[in-house]
């Protein structure tokens, strides 16, 4: 953290939106790849569904870094580490998204109870919880095969 941080933020706070900041950027590319990989008779839908989950991912991304920004934060150049296993069946794929997924929404929930009484912090937190959580329940009804 930075000194220019304002001072009533938690350092707590501050690391984990750098860390989903992080995640959300490393989406975009990890999202953008699996769009690539996507071979077969249903590759149209599922790569335009992966490309909307990499601008989704931009526009948390986006989001985040507006609000590190605003707690006088500097949001990081580096991305999360993305694992390349080189596997690219369609179920492959949808359980790694799936685990990225499960880490993420487990980072939103970790604010959400650091937010304290930052309301609109909390708030925005508990939308992406939300999000998230929609995105995890879709993903694990894709790899369902009934």
């Amino acid at each position: 953290m930075r000194e220019e941080t304002k001072k009533n933020v938690k350092p707590e706070v501050m690391e984990c939106l750098m860390q989903i900041f992080q995640a959300e950027m490393s989406g975009i590319s990890r999202y953008l790849h699996y769009s690539f990989m996507i071979m077969g008779h249903n590759r149209i839908p599922i790569q335009k569904w992966f490309r909307d989950q990499a601008q989704e991912s931009m526009a948390h991304a986006t989001e985040i870094g507006e609000k590190i920004t605003s707690l006088g934060g500097h949001p990081p150049m580096v991305n999360a580490r993305i694992e390349e296993n080189n596997i690219h069946s369609v179920d492959q794929i949808l359980k790694e998204s799936l685990g990225f997924e499960e880490e993420t929404l487990d980072l939103y929930k970790k604010l959400v109870k650091l937010s304290g009484d930052d309301i609109a912090l909390e708030e925005m937190a508990r939308g992406y919880v939300r999000t998230e959580t929609e995105h995890t329940d879709e993903v694990q009804k894709m790899l369902r095969s009934k």
